[in-house]
């Protein structure tokens, strides 16, 4: 989560084969890649001379497992229902980090809201003095998302001020211990975005994941989780698949964007996010991946669908 806007880009020479073209082709290697294996072993769990027939390669549309979603402040110039038309177009599942003014626009066309706004991200649940307008907007988030149906409500830890970790850790465990149990009887999980403190949100308390893995471990709940944001914790920590393994129990949902910049996920950026996302199904994960990187191209919506196609591993 963010607050740049896009700024513009030039297009490549028509003689010179496009970011679309080497990116997309390089995962359709890996994905082919990794269906051949899966034929493989499933031909040999078959066991030799059964008969079985090696099942035919899956098409691209077919092997896409990762349901996608992406974040609105991205595309703010874009009209909310643009957006959801060329949403629906790509084959996303949601437009995220929205309150419930918009979401007549999403049951339009049948769209979710996969991360319901709240409060915001400098003023958060670290200082006591806080607490009672973020309970509130959590709790309105939580009403809103529960009556339409949408799994997830975004919450932060806000900014240190001089305060410790430790000591803002406790203060958040206090607060969400009031709050997780209305999340719980709700059926909606609240997650805490962990954003770098290094190049965007200087100061932010919840920059490692070890700090946000301890306080869902406080408070042992499945209604809490962490929105392990790839582009914010590559900053930070890096070793992002390791991370994701060793901790998916405590993770809800994942945000993605280019490292360095924030934008689009080709190949100018250091993250390969077709491994990023076996990864995280590897692990099992059903929920939704946000993308939330700030186009730089002079067609933001295609820049959109070409970081659809790249995750969809």
């Amino acid at each position: 989560m963010n607050d740049h806007k896009p700024t513009g880009r030039s297009s490549s020479a028509a003689n010179t084969p496009s970011r679309r073209d080497l990116v997309i082709g390089a995962a359709s290697l890996a994905t082919g890649a990794v269906l051949s294996g899966a034929n493989t072993r499933a031909h040999a769990l078959n066991g030799p001379g059964s008969g079985a027939a090696r099942p035919a390669p899956l098409s691209r549309e077919e092997a896409a497992s990762i349901r996608q979603s992406v974040c609105r402040w991205c595309y703010g110039r874009t009209p909310i229902e643009d957006l959801a038309k060329a949403a629906v177009d790509i084959g996303l599942e949601s437009i995220e980090i929205l309150g419930p003014d918009d979401f007549p626009v999403l049951q339009k066309h049948d769209l979710m809201c996969a991360m319901v706004n709240s409060h915001g991200i400098n003023k958060g649940l670290n200082r006591p003095e806080n607490h009672e307008p973020c309970l509130q907007a959590i709790r309105d988030g939580i009403d809103a998302a529960a009556e339409a149906g949408y799994p997830n409500v975004i919450t932060f830890s806000g900014n240190r001020e001089g305060m410790s970790d430790s000591e803002g850790l406790d203060h958040c465990q206090t607060a969400l211990e009031e709050i997780v149990p209305y999340a719980e009887k709700k059926k909606v999980t609240i997650c805490m975005e962990l954003l770098n403190s290094k190049v965007d949100h200087a100061d932010y308390m919840a920059d490692h994941t070890a700090w946000g893995v301890e306080l869902a471990k406080r408070l042992d709940s499945d209604r809490f989780k962490l929105l392990y944001d790839i582009y914010h914790m590559q900053i930070m920590e890096g070793d992002v698949i390791r991370t994701i393994r060793d901790n998916h129990q405590y993770i809800g949902h994942y945000h993605t964007a280019g490292v360095p910049g924030r934008n689009e996920i080709d190949e100018t950026q250091e993250l390969y996010y077709p491994a990023i996302v076996r990864a995280i199904l590897d692990t099992g994960y059903k929920g939704v991946l946000g993308q939330e990187f700030i186009p730089k191209s002079d067609d933001p919506l295609e820049s959109l669908r070409e970081g659809v196609e790249i995750c969809s591993v």
